[in-house]
């Protein structure tokens, strides 16, 4: 079941990407240049071969850039909803006003909001469920990773860091160095690999990968040590079964970020947002029962 979902998730987000890619937008000519251009007048090759190659990219708008796209969007909100005087009940409602008034992004308020309620999922799809990943700071930071490249731009980087960080680790196995030395090696071998396929984005009409900023592509690097720590007591088995369930727990949590209601009800209303998120916490803990997946599991023992 779980691989499934995976499978259904990257082709919800992936076949979009593709068909959008594939998308030439059509030049049209204005009924005046047309009549005005002589009968006999020939295309010039150099005209011709401008529009073939005419293409439109478009950079992703995201909640992890104060463009003001999302920044307008963001503080209509505050505008539209007024708050009353200073109380203990709305304290927070009148510092975020505040601070967006001195200039923080409201999109970076947003996503600390936004960040106890992804550790509460991630938390509760371990604790609950039994959907086990690479602990709780991994998938969580990479959730925010992958609402800052794209579904499809984040996954060609992790499974290209993923599989060099591993095929380097099996190398500078055999060289048997120090543990600082060896780590930061394999940094270099991850570093060399990004920059190839940033090298090679242009010829692979990948548009957007060229246009990544630095922030998600050196958390991706940043990273690798704690992927391979984590993997280094594991078989090969075990360590692609937990890369896939910590992918899985990371798109998830990158579409609850994405959720406009979401965030103009954490901006809107912090006070109950934040201890909502305690709350969830604390009923969690208390929790001491099977995991959701345990019954499956155990079902034969149970009846």
């Amino acid at each position: 079941m779980l691989y499934c979902s995976i499978v259904i998730l990257l082709y919800c987000y992936i076949v979009p990407s593709l068909a959008y890619a594939q998308f030439e937008p059509k030049v049209k000519v204005s009924p005046v240049a047309s009549s005005e251009a002589s009968p006999s007048a020939e295309a010039t090759p150099s005209s011709v071969e401008v529009i073939k190659k005419v293409e439109v990219v478009e950079k992703k708008q995201d909640i992890t850039e104060p463009t003001p796209e999302i920044k307008d969007k963001l503080e209509r909100y505050l505008v539209d909803r007024p708050v009353g005087p200073l109380s203990p009940t709305n304290f927070l409602q009148h510092s975020i006003r505040s601070a967006v008034q001195r200039g923080v992004p409201a999109n970076t308020l947003v996503l600390i909001l936004l960040f106890p309620l992804v550790a509460a999922i991630i938390a509760g799809s371990r604790h609950i469920i039994g959907i086990r990943g690479f602990g709780i700071f991994l998938p969580a930071v990479l959730s925010v990773v992958f609402v800052a490249t794209g579904i499809v731009e984040g996954l060609i980087l992790f499974l290209t860091i993923i599989v060099v960080a591993n095929g380097a680790r099996m190398f500078l196995r055999k060289m048997k160095l120090q543990y600082l030395p060896r780590m930061a090696l394999l940094i270099w071998f991850v570093t060399l690999a990004v920059l190839a396929l940033m090298f090679v984005s242009p010829f692979l009409n990948l548009a957007v990968i060229i246009n990544l900023s630095i922030f998600p592509v050196l958390i991706l690097i940043l990273l690798t040590d704690s992927f391979i720590s984590i993997q280094a007591g594991m078989s090969m088995k075990q360590a692609i079964r937990m890369t896939l369930q910590t992918l899985f727990i990371a798109l998830i949590c990158s579409f609850v970020l994405q959720l406009d209601f979401l965030q103009k009800f954490f901006l809107l209303k912090p006070e109950i947002s934040v201890l909502a998120v305690a709350i969830l916490d604390v009923f969690m803990g208390k929790y001491a029962g099977l995991r959701l997946l345990e019954y499956k599991k155990f079902k034969e023992i149970l009846k």
